[in-house]
């Protein structure tokens, strides 16, 4: 059994000041240009799969299983490794996404000029590959390719709606965002209401710093659905985000850095990621995850094929072999984020067995009927709400 990923130094750990505004108030503030839009008819990209096995993969920090064992010099890469004997494509691994606006800013203006950049394959959050899919800079899957992801997708996952048929994106992994409490310094927080009302936590409690988490748990509060709300739902919300800020219930607004404050018992509880969680409970059994009674949020890292890449066969041939659910198991085993595979909780059987009934790996139906994910919004609208929203943090 291959020792599984326990650092807490991983994929969500750098998106510190991630978000869209990230993207509405930073790259694209920063070009002083709109991004320039591509469509296929304009921005035609040749597939050299058939003559080139080669396929240049970029993706996050600790995304991908590794082995304690070293090949010339090389980390092992197990399952990448077996792709790369059973296909014999030989895969150029980077992990060089260590933010989605910064990776934005690599390859903007390549893809906004319908240039390749660099990398056939690259895993990016749900809010900016919709963008990414809405500019026209990412080809359009072939289905006929892809077996394994249309036949073991989880549903949830299956129809977001900036993608409704999977055309453009299939996700890498997945987790959620809810509560987390330390038990050492506070009785269960089992809800949003009473993380943001309970008056023993006034001061003690941290929000996310990404506009998205933290305003989808808003909306909810208000009664609006996070997945699709108008401007006047938008207000509400705001205003009840004020008001916690106002009262003093949140301490602060932070990226990954909770994760330290919580563990030491410094905050009582938080808005936190799964992953966070999971890797803090290995050390702290004091650390529980909730599952809020207003719901949760949903969101995916997306593998997608930019415009110019060569190689969009070959990077199809490996979103299916990571959709085998035995190879998603393996992966699963050692990131630690939420398998998107059916059938891959029962080939974990075999391959860790303590992760099999662990929900932030593989949540049942219940649990996953409860989240949603936020909705996709236009370069104009993202920067006007996270304008409001920076103002009602005091960011």
């Amino acid at each position: 059994m291959r020792p599984r990923q326990t650092s807490i130094v991983g994929r969500r750990t750098v998106l510190r000041g991630l978000g869209l505004g990230a993207l509405g108030a930073g790259a694209l503030a920063a070009c002083g240009i709109p991004p320039a839009r591509q469509s296929a008819d304009k921005c035609i990209s040749t597939d050299l799969s058939g003559t080139q096995k080669a396929l240049n993969f970029s993706n996050w920090p600790s995304y991908m299983d590794e082995s304690d064992e070293k090949v010339n010099g090389k980390t092992v890469l197990p399952t990448l490794d077996a792709f790369q004997k059973q296909s014999g494509i030989q895969v150029t691994y980077t992990a060089d996404v260590n933010d989605n606006s910064e990776f934005y800013a690599k390859v903007r203006d390549q893809l906004g000029t319908c240039q390749a950049s660099g990398r056939d394959i690259f895993v990016l959050t749900d809010w900016m590959a919709a963008r990414m899919v809405s500019l026209g800079w990412i080809q359009k899957l072939d289905h006929a390719k892809v077996p394994n992801v249309d036949k073991f997708l989880l549903k949830q996952l299956k129809a977001p709606r900036w993608d409704p048929n999977r055309d453009y994106s299939v996700p890498w992994q997945s987790g959620l965002t809810g509560i987390a409490y330390n038990a050492k310094v506070t009785g269960e927080v089992g809800s949003w209401a009473d993380l943001l009302g309970k008056s023993e936590l006034k001061g003690r409690v941290t929000m996310l710093s990404e506009m998205p988490d933290t305003m989808a748990i808003m909306l909810r509060l208000v009664g609006a659905d996070p997945a699709k709300f108008n401007d006047a739902e938008w207000s509400k919300a705001l205003e009840k985000l004020e008001n916690s800020v106002g009262s003093g219930q949140i301490r602060r607004f932070t990226g990954n850095d909770y994760v330290q404050d919580l563990n030491d018992g410094n905050i009582a509880a938080c808005m936190a990621w799964s992953g966070d969680v999971l890797a803090l409970q290995a050390d702290n059994a004091d650390i529980k995850f909730v599952v809020p009674e207003e719901g949760l949020n949903l969101w995916s890292d997306n593998m997608l094929v930019p415009n110019k890449a060569t190689h969009k066969a070959n990077a199809e041939a490996l979103m299916n072999y990571y959709y085998d659910p035995k190879v998603a198991a393996e992966l699963a085993a050692w990131v630690n984020y939420i398998c998107p595979v059916e059938g891959a909780r029962k080939e974990m059987e075999q391959i860790d067995p303590e992760l099999v009934d662990n929900p932030l790996i593989f949540p049942d139906q219940d649990m996953l009927s409860k989240t949603s994910s936020f909705m996709p919004l236009d370069t104009a609208k993202a920067k006007l709400y996270e304008t409001d929203f920076n103002l009602a943090i005091g960011g």
